[in-house]
């Protein structure tokens, strides 16, 4: 028998019962619809979590004080922690490959301008900050190079904090009160919106040493460094390590690189997104176990139609062939159509949540559709076989 022979037989058996045909693939686009959507949310998310951290750049290192890690020595030895300071910032932004630098403090006061109070989030910062983390500036300018530990009491407002304390009145040149201390605006911020929940509009920067005696520290929360692009993050943040190390004489601290970060988070979203995705496949197996059942009973109905086909001379492998063939098409269809009806409702979803970040990836379209034809493949085997096996005089005189 010609495979175009076999061909038409598949598809004439498929035609001949439509509505036990469709439901079967109907099963198979359910499943595969089901995996489309979910993966392709989770896809979104994951894109959207790292479009989030890229924003500043991928080339940052993060110190904090004190380590997290254990370390091993004798109880009661070296509990104290040195602290950050101004100074460690400025020996730092020495090392090469090291192109800008910022000590960080923050804390939350209330604000006081225009005759308008508000509590807000409060940054001490240095004056590369706005570089370092790709901050606009909408009126005036950022804080200004100069003596770190003698800075001036200048403030620069995040968009919202201006509109709440002034509205669309001139800010420039105000004075504002936070805490019992007075600082002069000198500059606003272009609206950055929300990191991970966190609003960055509703901010205020002033100089790294007023911050400290606003909140009475001795030292810093934090320091964040960048690098020249192309440079070995991994080189550069053992550069910093041994700085850092030789200055307080051991490694109290603990550092962070984005570029770290960045692969850690994508690992846990991958493993998120895989689990999405298998939770989807639990529909495959239900439409799989269809499939099984129909051509288990398509291969009892054509018995006699197998028995005939055995009696004019066909081989097992072809008659194995029919019906795997019936398998895979009714899979395959169910396949497109589940990624017909899984872009569809992810892009409904995106259209009705427009904050829902929905992404489908050609790769989860084909290994969906390749998963659907395995399938069919896997759950014909057993049907097939069947069929193939049967005793054609016995096949025959089936009723």
């Amino acid at each position: 028998m010609s495979w175009t022979d076999a061909v038409h037989l598949a598809l004439r058996a498929l035609t001949a019962h439509r509505l036990r045909s469709f439901l079967t693939l109907l099963g198979i686009a359910v499943g595969i619809a089901a995996v489309i959507l979910l993966t392709s949310i989770g896809e979104g998310v994951h894109r959207f979590v790292l479009a989030e951290f890229s924003q500043f750049g991928t080339n940052i290192i993060e110190i904090a004080p004190g380590k997290t890690a254990a370390s091993g020595g004798p109880g009661g030895l070296q509990t104290t922690v040195r602290l950050l300071t101004i100074e460690d910032v400025e020996a730092l932004a020495r090392l090469p490959d090291i192109t800008l630098s910022t000590p960080v403090v923050w804390g939350n006061s209330e604000v006081n301008a225009n005759g308008r109070l508000r509590r807000t989030t409060i940054y001490g910062v240095g004056p590369e900050m706005a570089e370092l983390f790709t901050m606009k500036i909408a009126i005036g300018r950022f804080l200004p190079r100069e003596d770190a530990n003698n800075a001036r009491a200048f403030a620069v407002l995040g968009p919202k904090v201006k509109h709440e304390l002034f509205g669309t009145a001139q800010a420039l040149g105000q004075r504002l009160r936070i805490g019992g201390l007075q600082f002069r605006i000198i500059g606003v911020l272009e609206p950055k919106g929300q990191f991970l929940g966190i609003d960055l509009d509703d901010t205020v920067y002033i100089p790294t040493a007023r911050a400290l005696e606003l909140y009475n520290r001795d030292g810093l929360m934090r320091i964040n460094l960048s690098y020249r692009e192309g440079a070995d993050a991994k080189r550069v943040a053992e550069s910093v390590k041994s700085a850092l190390a030789a200055r307080h004489g051991r490694e109290d601290f603990t550092m962070i690189t984005q570029e770290d970060m960045l692969r850690t988070l994508s690992k846990i979203l991958d493993i998120l997104t895989a689990a999405v995705g298998a939770l989807g496949g639990i529909s495959l197996l239900v439409g799989g176990v269809g499939i099984v059942t129909i051509m288990t009973i398509a291969v009892t109905e054509r018995t006699n139609e197998i028995g005939l086909l055995k009696a004019i001379g066909a081989l097992e492998r072809t008659i194995l062939g029919i019906f795997l063939g019936e398998a895979v098409v009714l899979a395959a269809i169910g396949g497109l159509g589940g990624l017909v009806l899984g872009i569809g409702f992810a892009q409904l979803l995106h259209l009705v949540f427009p904050a829902l970040p929905v992404h489908t990836p050609w790769s989860f379209v084909l290994l969906a559709e390749s998963v659907a034809v395995l399938i069919g493949l896997a759950a014909g085997v057993l049907p097939a076989r069947r069929a193939a096996g049967l005793d054609p005089v016995e096949a025959l005189r089936a009723e």
